[in-house]
């Protein structure tokens, strides 16, 4: 045993090399994202699968509006009364500044979240997952601006992060510009409800708006981070949040439904949409991410997005015959590329401040892809 111990010790001023192969013999990394790649895993399996529980929703003529206020109610009286419960004398007292911050959280989640049904309506589930892939581009840039990452083309790691956010916008363009052939499931009158064929400009309206959810989404991660940040109890923020996220999208949703009979969910696939979306895809999805941020970053977070697209396409081919077509694939592939060139560009860099740290006397609680997210 102390043997383990000692061969798992820090040495003085080990190279590179060196601590690659004690961080693996040790399996530190492995133990502390474990739990967090699960977790992210199952949160996009629920987004993923909500994305087309709406579309079936939305294609049987329930509004949008109405799915969001629903779910969203529903999701705030499970976890408030919840969050009360289990943390009623263990969390510190909820300031004004973190209240404000609560509130943009849900501003941008409100706005994010009926941008991405009325972005579905217009087009397809798939095209929703594939362009959720924008998330960690949008992401980096956001950082760039508030001065919470540096734009460092000196560098292999800052030239791959650079590049890697232009490819997402280029596939982010196929996917939403270009549909091309049919590859599988030809488009036909018998092709299921929840691919509604869009003319090609509900399909670049629709690609719009994804592409603006997944602006809001980015924003919303580096938002949600540096409340953690201050205030790190993730179920009292996702409750409050809950609040706020259903008077806002009620207050947009009386604007913008007029027809008081939509308020009156009458096909069951739109009560089934409510519940999906209020107990999992909010509720549950929304606290795991919360998680996962506070231990890992948003980067880590955002790079688990391809994930929806393989998700999405694997349910739209086997159960709802969705049509498969070129541009899907080829800006599916450009937008991964893109992705993983921001994820590889930011692992490098944070293996380079290992290893200075490293020469100072090595420290193994440095989490891989975690953002410097500068306190509020």
């Amino acid at each position: 045993m102390h043997e383990a111990v000692k061969s798992c010790a820090p040495q003085r001023k080990p190279n590179s090399a060196t601590q690659s192969w004690r961080r693996a013999a040790c399996g530190g990394m492995s133990r502390q994202f474990l739990l967090p790649f699960v977790g992210m895993v199952v949160a996009m399996t629920a987004l993923s699968t909500n994305l087309t529980v709406s579309k079936m929703a939305m294609s049987k003529g329930v509004s949008f509006y109405i799915i969001s206020v629903y779910s969203n109610g529903l999701a705030t009286l499970v976890i408030l009364p919840t969050a009360f419960i289990f943390r009623r004398s263990k969390f510190p007292p909820v300031t004004f500044a973190v209240v404000w911050r609560i509130f943009l959280l849900a501003w941008c989640g409100c706005l994010a979240d009926i941008g991405s049904y009325a972005g579905i309506n217009y087009s397809s589930p798939t095209l929703g997952s594939e362009l959720l892939n924008l998330v960690p581009g949008f992401a980096y840039i956001l950082a760039i601006i508030f001065r919470m990452e540096t734009l460092n083309l000196k560098r292999s790691s800052g030239i791959l992060k650079f590049l890697g956010t232009i490819i997402l916008i280029a596939g982010a363009s196929i996917v939403t510009l270009y549909k091309g052939a049919a590859i599988l499931n030809k488009p036909s009158r018998f092709t299921s409800s929840v691919h509604v064929l869009a003319s090609p400009q509900n399909w670049v309206l629709g690609g719009n708006l994804l592409a603006m959810a997944a602006f809001l989404t980015a924003v919303w991660s580096i938002v949600q981070t540096t409340i953690l940040k201050i205030y790190p109890v993730e179920m009292i923020i996702v409750a409050i949040y809950c609040v706020f996220l259903t008077i806002q999208s009620s207050v947009i949703a009386l604007i913008a439904e007029k027809d008081l009979t939509a308020w009156k969910l009458q096909a069951e696939m739109g009560l089934v949409a409510v519940l999906y979306a209020g107990l999992v895809n909010i509720s549950f999805r929304i606290y795991l991410m919360s998680w996962c941020l506070s231990r890992t970053g948003p980067l880590f977070v955002t790079m688990f997005n391809p994930l929806v697209i393989v998700i999405s396409m694997i349910t739209g081919l086997i159960f709802f015959n969705e049509v498969l077509y070129v541009g899907s694939v080829a800006g599916s592939v450009v937008l991964v590329i893109g992705l993983y060139a921001v994820v590889w560009g930011k692992e490098k860099e944070n293996s380079v401040r290992e290893d200075i740290e490293g020469s100072n006397g090595p420290s193994f609680q440095v989490p891989l892809l975690q953002d410097r997210i500068e306190e509020a």
